[in-house]
């Protein structure tokens, strides 16, 4: 059935009828990117043509890229807020969209701290299950049998809130697995999970999970695939079972379900399948006391093909502990999408997570990119002429080259700049395929956070005050997203001017500058630390004195230039941060969770 030679046009040999409409489909588009990436921008702007943002740019009905690119500005998030702060307070008229908002998608992105709030419209559910319905054909080309057992997939749902204006404010996967789209989906023998839909949607995180993986656990030899959406969020899962494997196992024995279930619809749907299987219990036991945990996923579920994790970007430093615990097992990152716009999907999901590149879809929005010159500053152009950048279209890209992707959506953002840094692979066809390498200025993040420099400066700025009273202050510092850990936390490193030894900064101290740091990192850190436990305690490490002149004389060794040489505000490198790490003199978490809600998250 499946293929192992590389792929082709068409893809391959379709394990059904329905995945040779799917990969037909995929076909069609990539060859004709271009006519389709035509077709996409005249549909947006005729039908969005009597808006107030586009009138304001006199296209006077104009469909044609040329007149397009001519008047529309390239725009950042910032450039929007008045708009999307009209919506959210409830303006109905036609600002960004012909059609209505119908709710906002809460990027993981931050301004000025806070979430950024994507319009939608309804329509665009339809857009997004599409591309969801080409994954599994693609997969059948190289996994053979999926349609035999089943998918034990970590999902959840998070916090949503309402804008003033009454419009829901929640992440794109909650608008989805809360939609009919999701909850009421016709039967797929190639995608079936092992998790009721009252796990997923279950909003409190401690009975999601664990009835996700009592239900996975139950079905362990059936289970052909284990997925999250990011690979922070199988960890956790992983965490998740170590520390409530006995309980799980007391539940499996007695057929009776642990008392903390309280979602009523949930614990009826699990209960009516719990029966006492005391051979299992005792399996679980046996595996999960033991000390060492390497390949306890394969241990457990010894079906298992791939796990289907994002590892892609700020997700790979989790590579190594993914196959540690699943004995190497392949890594699929089978798509690639975010809240402003479901992009494309990986037409090779099972190679290495350093190949892997996204073939954009050309009917999900119209795509420019912006050459990304790493060296220039923060905007990378002077958005300040009349004429705004000259962006390259979808399929004149060149491979090798890095760009800043650009949308144009039927929700109506125009020309706005995602702040995804990509590189040009090759293509399929005409549309080209892209490695994404990260997300522009993001210094810092453990699972969907993402901290910048600017962000990071301030929050050692406001956790230094608490210095003063001991006349000491912060001379340098760096950080370091510790993974190592489950889940993740951040680490920042300082070196201290401490001007009276006899009156240092003690312990407590230290720990009220970590939680001081927390409080000023944006709402999606807070949030991860506080609703969804995906980040752990923030650890301040500080250092001898000198360190950081270590440091550069490190880097300088190594061919840095003294005079351009800067202290980096993140780091990775394995010999400096051992260098850092023998430097170390105390340690500090912090000693509580940072204040967050979720009226006040928007």
């Amino acid at each position: 059935m499946a293929v192992d030679s590389p792929l082709s046009s068409p893809l391959g040999p379709p394990a059904c009828e329905k995945d040779a409409k799917a990969l037909q489909f995929i076909e069609e588009m990539t060859r004709n990117a271009e006519s389709v990436q035509q077709r996409v921008l005249a549909e947006i702007l005729s039908r969005n043509a009597q808006t107030e943002y586009l009138t304001r740019f006199q296209l006077n009905g104009a469909t044609d890229r040329e007149t397009f690119k001519s008047k529309l500005p390239v725009i950042t998030y910032e450039d929007l807020q008045p708009e999307i702060h009209r919506i959210a307070n409830g303006d109905r008229s036609a600002i960004l969209s012909a059609h209505p908002i119908s709710e906002f998608l809460t990027s993981s992105g931050t301004s000025a701290g806070e979430r950024k709030l994507m319009p939608t419209i309804k329509e665009e559910l339809d857009r997004r299950q599409l591309l969801y319905s080409l994954l599994m054909p693609v997969m059948n080309l190289y996994v053979a049998g999926l349609d035999k057992g089943k998918g034990l997939y970590f999902l959840f749902v998070k916090s949503e809130t309402r804008t003033p204006g009454g419009l829901l404010a929640r992440p794109v996967l909650t608008s989805y697995y809360k939609s009919d789209h999701f909850k009421t989906r016709p039967y797929d023998s190639y995608n079936v999970y092992t998790s009721p839909n009252e796990a997923i949607l279950c909003p409190d995180s401690f009975q999601s999970t664990y009835t996700q993986m009592l239900c996975g656990l139950l079905d362990r030899h059936q289970v052909l695939r284990l997925g999250a959406v990011f690979a922070s969020g199988l960890l956790r899962a992983i965490r998740f079972l170590q520390l409530n494997w006995r309980q799980l196992a007391h539940d499996m024995e007695t057929g009776s379900l642990n008392s903390k279930i309280t979602d009523p619809s949930l614990r009826e749907c699990i209960v009516k399948t719990l029966k006492p299987n005391p051979e299992l219990a005792q399996f679980v036991r046996h595996e999960c006391s033991k000390d060492d945990w390497e390949g306890i996923i394969v241990r457990i579920w010894p079906n298992t093909k791939y796990l289907d994790v994002i590892v892609t970007g700020a997700m790979a430093q989790y590579i190594p502990t993914l196959d540690y615990y699943s004995g190497g097992l392949p890594l699929a990152c089978t798509m690639y999408a975010s809240s402003e716009c479901y992009f494309g999907l990986n037409l090779n999901p099972m190679c290495k997570p350093s190949e892997v590149s996204y073939t954009i879809m050309p009917n999900m929005a119209y795509f420019e990119f912006l050459p990304h010159e790493p060296n220039l500053d923060s905007t990378g152009f002077d958005f300040t002429h009349e004429l705004p950048p000259k962006l390259v279209d979808l399929v004149d890209v060149e491979v090798g080259k890095e760009y800043e992707l650009v949308i144009t959506t039927y929700a109506g953002l125009c020309r706005y700049r995602v702040g995804d840094i990509l590189r040009v692979t090759g293509f399929h066809n005409s549309a080209p395929q892209f490695h994404f390498i990260r997300r522009k200025n993001v210094l810092l993040s453990i699972d969907s956070d993402k901290t910048d420099e600017a962000e990071l400066q301030t929050a050692v700025e406001n956790a230094s005050h608490l210095l003063r009273e001991h006349n000491a202050s912060v001379v340098e510092y760096t950080s370091h997203a510790d993974t190592k850990t489950i889940p993740g936390h951040y680490v920042v490193y300082w070196e201290l001017l401490v001007k009276d030894s006899t009156n240092s900064p003690d312990n407590d101290t230290l720990e009220q500058c970590c939680l001081a740091m927390e409080e000023s990192l944006n709402s999606v850190y807070r949030q991860g630390r506080v609703a969804d436990n995906s980040i752990g305690p923030l650890e301040i490490r500080v250092v001898k004195n000198g360190t950081f002149e270590e440091l550069m004389d490190y880097a300088i060794s190594r061919g840095a230039s003294i005079n351009q040489y800067k202290v980096p505000r993140c780091v990775n490198f394995t010999p400096i941060m051992e260098l850092l790490d023998s430097r170390v003199v105390s340690a500090h978490f912090s000693p509580a969770l940072p204040h967050w809600s979720p009226e006040r998250s928007q």
